[in-house]
Order: structure tokens, then C-alpha cells, then sequence
């Protein structure tokens, strides 16, 4: 750390600290007199100013116009966020609806990380967003079919990659839960335990004849599984509350804006940076740290979720650099981990009971 920014005092540590918990608040840039009368500092303007000024020489401050007060530069974010930053602790009601989340009965992983991605949105008023990186060999290895009526019954995909995917079928033919108990020992028996690459016409073929009377459903529920094994391969990104944005005078460039929302639409940029990063920590990239050009005054916040030491998800935050960065961090962290514990649960037909040990009780008001 030392060797990457120096050595500051503590005073000019005192005075940073006090600059980026200011701008963040109030959104333009900090004056001496400002720091002297509202952030218990006991020094004189003027030594404030000087002290202002050599943390601007060091790279740390920077002065938009020549009149005006200091603003935080990356490389100031980033000694705040390593060595100043104090721990956000959640307040009762934040934890209450973090914890209601978790102890819903919500199955399947894709959908609880779509809610989990509405909340912390609300929660940090920032755009939140969730990804689901790509998974390049998966396995099936349980299939069900669940009668519902007579036309209709539901898929269930459960794969080597933790991902649990249903869909709804409306049957071509009139089925009873007897066929489709049948049936689903054969799809077992044929369709699970390979990569779904190897599910080659020549098995498909073979599977048909055993089930010749049933060839028009099992046509069907194939093309399902396919679409759903799609859906699980391509790796995808959920972004909540983009309009939040717009409270942020770093995001009213109209044209800047657009390239941010085409950015997220395109979700390559994205899931390039989450997957390029491998630490289990919770990542902080500021600014141009992200390599992305229309991602430069934006801070981009996340943590992977894993189970078994595989990576099933991510969670984050986007929004401008002068982001509430203890706070943003203290959310992804407490619901990641959340859900990192309770994903082993995500499987319909069993207990999607939380586990005690994956929430943090309330503080008393």
C-alpha cells in the first residue's frame, strides 16, 4: 500500500477522509472553510488549504475550477476505500428486509438473484445488477416432469453447474402422471450424466424409438431442454434501477448516458470485468480502473457467489465514483454471502429453509 501511494500523515489523512465522506454527501467540490466549520477539523482554513494543496501535488485531490474547493481524484477514492473507509454497520430495518429475502420461497438461483438485484437497488439508491457468468461444459444430472393437468406439466433441470431451470410445457398430446413418470426414467437414463454437447441426434434418435408412442412429446420436451440448457450456457446480466442514475449530475452528459445504458444492454463489457476477477473478496473498481472508457466516472461494486468452490453468480453495484462505498460494500457483502449459503437449498422438493448461520440478527431499536 505504502509503496503504490507514499506516505501521508495523519493529518493528511484526517483531511481525505473528511474530503470523500464530504463529496460524496454533498456532490461538488469541498473548500477549506467548509471542513474548518462542519467536519471537526481543528485547524485554521488556511493550514487546511495547504494541506488541500499538497494532497492535489500527491495525485490524491483535484480542483475542478480554479476557484472552487477539491474534489477526490481515483487514485484519493482508492487510498479511501484501502485505509480510511469505516465499517457500515446495517441498520435494523435494512437487515430485516435483507433477512425476508433470504427466507422467501423463492427456488430457483436466477430468480433469487432478480430480487435480491431489486432491493439492493432500493436499498443503496443505485443501479444494482446480478450476473450469471457462462458455464462452457454443463451436465444434466436429474431431470423431472411434474404433472399439472392434463396438457401441462412442468420441466425441471437440475445441472452440474447448480443451476436449477423449469418450464412450463403445454403437451401436444393428452398426458397422465403415469406417462410422465415414464417417461422420465427414460429421459433420466439417456439425457443425464453427459455434457448436453454430446446429446447428438443418434441419442435422440435412440431415445425415440424406445418411446415411439410418445415421439411427439418427447420432440417437445427435447427442444425445451435445449432452450433451457441455452439459457444456463450463454451467461447473462440483470441490472435494476438504471434511472437512479439521473439523480447524479456525473450522469446528465446525455450522449455519455447513452453509451453507459448500450454498455449494459450489450453486457459484455460487464461480464468480461466480474469474470476477469477470480479473489472471493468483494471488488472495487473505480473509474478507469475498468479499462471501459464510458465506465470512467462510474465505480463499479461486486462479489461473487460460489458453492463447492464453483462460481454460480455475482452481485453488485454501479453508480458514480463519489458512491457510498461503506455502506454499498456492507450490502453486497451480508447478501452474497447469503446466498452463497443458502444456494446448496435452491433445489425444488427440498427444504429451502434458511440456514441460521447465513443471517445476521437485527440490532434493537
Amino acid at each position: 500500500m505504502n509503496a503504490e501511494f507514499g506516505e501521508l500523515d495523519e493529518r493528511k489523512k484526517k483531511i481525505l477522509h473528511a474530503i470523500v465522506n464530504a463529496h460524496i454527501r454533498v456532490g461538488g467540490p469541498v473548500g477549506s472553510k467548509y471542513l474548518a466549520q462542519h467536519q471537526h477539523i481543528t485547524l485554521s482554513s488556511a493550514t487546511i488549504r495547504n494541506e488541500m494543496a499538497e494532497l492535489e501535488a500527491l495525485g490524491y485531490l483535484e480542483q475542478p475550477h480554479a476557484s472552487a474547493g477539491r474534489i477526490p481524484s481515483e487514485r484519493g477514492y482508492r487510498f479511501y476505500v484501502n485505509s480510511l473507509m469505516e465499517k457500515y454497520r446495517l441498520t435494523s430495518a435494512e437487515l430485516r428486509q435483507l433477512n425476508n429475502l433470504m427466507k422467501s420461497k423463492i427456488e430457483e438461483l436466477d430468480k433469487l438473484l432478480e430480487a435480491a438485484t431489486k432491493l439492493v437497488s432500493s436499498l443503496t439508491n443505485y443501479t444494482s445488477l446480478t450476473v450469471k457468468p457462462p458455464q462452457h461444459e454443463v451436465v444434466i444430472t436429474h431431470i423431472r416432469l411434474l404433472y399439472l393437468d392434463t396438457q401441462t406439466f412442468l420441466l425441471v433441470l437440475v445441472t452440474s453447474t447448480d443451476i436449477v431451470k423449469t418450464k412450463y410445457v403445454r403437451s401436444p398430446m393428452v398426458v397422465t402422471d403415469e406417462m410422465l413418470r415414464t417417461l422420465e426414467i427414460e429421459l433420466n437414463a439417456y439425457l443425464t450424466g453427459i455434457p448436453v454437447e454430446r446429446i447428438t441426434l443418434p441419442v435422440i434418435m435412440e431415445l425415440t424409438s424406445r418411446l415411439s408412442e410418445y415421439e411427439q412429446l418427447v420432440s417437445s420436451i427435447i427442444r425445451y431442454i435445449y432452450d433451457a440448457v441455452g439459457e444456463i450456457d450463454s451467461g447473462d446480466l440483470h441490472v435494476e434501477g438504471i434511472n437512479l442514475l439521473l439523480q447524479y449530475p456525473e450522469y446528465s452528459d446525455v450522449e455519455r448516458f447513452k453509451e453507459l445504458l448500450k454498455m449494459l444492454e450489450r453486457k459484455e463489457d460487464i461480464l468480461n470485468i466480474i469474470s476477469e476477477r477470480d479473489a472471493d473478496s468483494t471488488q472495487v473498481i473505480i473509474g478507469g480502473e475498468s479499462r471501459v472508457e464510458v465506465m470512467h466516472n462510474s465505480s463499479l461494486i461486486f462479489r461473487k457467489i460460489r458453492r463447492g468452490g464453483r462460481v454460480v453468480g455475482a452481485i453488485g453495484v454501479l453508480g458514480p465514483c463519489r458512491m457510498d462505498y461503506s455502506r454499498v460494500i456492507a450490502t453486497v457483502e451480508h447478501l452474497a454471502d447469503c446466498i452463497s449459503k443458502r444456494a446448496a437449498g435452491i433445489i425444488p422438493g427440498l427444504s429451502t429453509a434458511p440456514d441460521d448461520e447465513a443471517y445476521i440478527k437485527p440490532p434493537e431499536d
